[in-house]
Parts: C-alpha cells; structure tokens; sequence
C-alpha cells in the first residue's frame, strides 16, 4: 500500500510524485511505456511569465525561482535566453494595450523597432509590438528526468504501461486497478491531463469538464540568409500564428485550439495550412515545405484556470488538472500546493490564489 497514488506521468504528476516522495510513499502511475509522452513533450518548452490570467500569472511568479536555481539532479540550467516579440497591426493595437494592462517586465516597440529585431516581418505591416526580454526557452526533458531521479531516489515507484481501469472508495482507501493490478492508498491525485475527467467519472468526484483542445505546429526550414537562431519568439498578438527558432529551423504554430477527445493527437493538414498562410501574410519569406509536424493537447478547465484541490465530494481525491498550455512553466508551483494539501502544510500561494485553483470554485457555481 502507498501513502499517494498519483495517475499520470507528465509534468503535473511527476512534479507532484516527486514533491510528495520526500515525506511519503509515493507510487506514480502511466499509461504510456513511457512518462511524459503527451503534451509534456510536445511543448513549445518556453517560460513567459506574463502568459495568463491572474492566478496564472501568480503560479509563474512561484516558479521562477525554481527554474532559475532548480533543487534537481541535473548537470545544466533549465532556462536559456530566448524573449519573446508580439506584434500587431494597426487593427490589433487595442488588443495590444490590452495585454499590457497588468503585464510588468515589457518593452513597448514601435513597427520599426519589432522588424529589426525579427527582419523577416514585412515592412510596415506592423504597428506595434511588445518584448518581453526575461522570457526564456525550458529544457522540458531535462526537467522531467530531474524530476524523476528525484522520486526514485526518495523511494517513490514508477508503473509505465499501467492504464487507470478501476477507482473506487473501500474502507477508507482508494483501490486503483491499473496495469491488471489493484493498489491502495488513502489519497489520490488525478493528473491524468486530456484524461482527467474520465478519472474522476470512475471516482464518482465532481463533475469538472476538463476539456483537451489541439494545438499544432510545423517545422520549416530556416530563411535563407537568415541567422535565425537568436530570434525570439514571435507572433501575433491576436494569436493566430507564432513562430520560434528551433535547432536551425523555425517552428510555426497556427495557435489553434481545437476541442477534441482524449487521444494522441495527430495535426489536421487544413489548420496547418491556414496557419502557414497566415504566417505568410506577416512575413517576406514563402513557407516552401515542411520539415516535420506535429500536434499536442492543451486541457483546460471551463474558467481556463487550472484544478488544483481536494474534490468537494469524494474524499482524499485531489485534482491537478487543466493547466492548459501553462502546465510546464507551473508545474513546480503547483506540486508544491498539492504536496501542501495533501501533507497538512502551509501553501507557499495566497489564499486568493489558492480559492481561485480550488476545485469547489465549480461545486459553488453549481450551487
């Protein structure tokens, strides 16, 4: 029997796994051969601290300090220089001085100033653009296996190829069926990511619609001539495109956000195209081919805030869930709070932000 059984092996729950192995027995269990095969390494791996709303934005404040001098296992640092450029046309500005309204870290560019910096935007076609200079790219792998050696050494197991097909309440305990086996622990926590839901459906706790939506992205060659490498990232302000160097090369995302079911997901040609067209158009250079593709999951909870609490209904069920496409910049805050909740310990957020990711805020509303 285990103190904490925690479903899924991504960033949210081999964080968490490994928060808690230091003062219980932890046991993590994947469905994939393998931790982090979703969303985790399909990331855009970049750390951008006035990326989401409130709480969000409270979640990246509590991380950075870990990522600028991570308590793991690993022989180099887990941020290097990126920045991140913005830019809008004449009709996005509003939407421009939206995202500046409570952002603190930016430069403000004129058109000039952002095509200096990226050469291949057209010229005067931008109005506009902000730079966040502190944004910084995130060696996710590094960061896993970090987090990883962290629970083996702690003595916390891992179970890969051990699908969650069974959850209910016996005597006080949980009895997971995963793997054709049966384990036990007084606490669970679902962070089963696109899958949570139908995690907590088998446990009969609150009905959260925790909903996937499909982001994609290509890789192309890089323009010629252009030494692209110490770019930033850049992109629409209105997010219909963005674009980052990448080994040489540009990935480009169309910034979709597609529902779609739980699944491995696979890009859809059209909203690939669209999207290069739509880099296109901001642009010098023609998209002549792909190199490679590829498409992940982004889940988010209705409010767009990620789930992070005790179920209101099925004891010892703790939600961490719906981090949408911020779940590897927060993923060292919000282990940090499930490893408070569930060991009895002071949260290191406010009790703002802390209400703000409770799952009850839904039982409330229901109410």
């Amino acid at each position: 029997m285990a103190d904490i059984i925690v479903i899924g092996g991504g960033m949210a729950g081999m964080s968490a796994a490994a928060a808690l192995s230091a003062d219980a027995e932890v046991l993590l269990l994947e469905t994939e051969p393998g931790p982090g095969r979703h969303s985790t390494a399909r990331s855009a791996a970049i750390f951008i601290r006035n990326y989401g709303n409130a709480a969000l934005r409270a979640l990246s404040d509590e991380a950075v300090g870990f990522f600028e001098a991570p308590d793991l296992d690993i022989d180099a640092p887990l941020l290097t220089p990126r920045g991140e450029l913005m830019v809008a046309t004449e009709a996005e500005m509003p939407t421009l001085e939206d995202y500046l309204a409570g952002s603190a870290g930016l430069e403000r560019l004129t058109g000039a100033e952002a095509e200096a910096m990226v050469p291949i935007l057209k010229p005067d076609l931008v109005a506009g653009g902000i730079y966040e200079p502190d944004a910084r790219d995130i060696d996710v792998d590094m960061m896993l296996q970090g987090y990883l050696r962290r629970l083996k050494a702690n003595g916390g197991t891992l179970r890969t190829s051990a699908a969650v097909t069974g959850l209910s309440r016996v005597d006080g305990l949980w009895q997971v069926t995963a793997g054709g086996e049966i384990h036990t622990a007084p606490i669970v926590v679902n962070a089963a990511g696109a899958w949570a839901s139908e995690v907590a459906r088998m446990a009969g706790a609150q009905d959260i619609a925790i909903t996937p939506h499909r982001r994609s992205a290509a890789v192309i060659p890089a323009p010629d001539g252009q030494p692209c490498a110490r770019w930033p990232l850049f992109g629409s302000i209105a997010e219909t495109w963005y674009a980052k160097p990448m080994g040489g090369q540009l990935m480009v995302s169309p910034a979709d956000a597609d529902p779609v079911p739980p699944q491995d997901a696979w890009p859809d040609d059209m909203v690939l195209a669209e999207g290069l067209h739509r880099f296109e158009t901001a642009v010098t250079v023609p998209v002549t081919r792909m190199v490679s593709s590829w498409a992940g999951l982004r889940s988010f909870a209705p409010d767009k805030t990620p789930v992070c609490g005790f179920d209101t209904g099925a004891e010892g069920f703790l939600w961490l869930a719906g981090q949408g496409g911020h779940g590897i910049q927060t993923a060292p805050a919000l282990a940090g709070l499930a490893r408070a909740l569930c060991l009895g310990e002071t949260p290191a957020l406010d009790a703002a932000t802390c209400a703000a990711l409770a799952p009850a805020r839904f039982a409330a509303a229901a109410a």
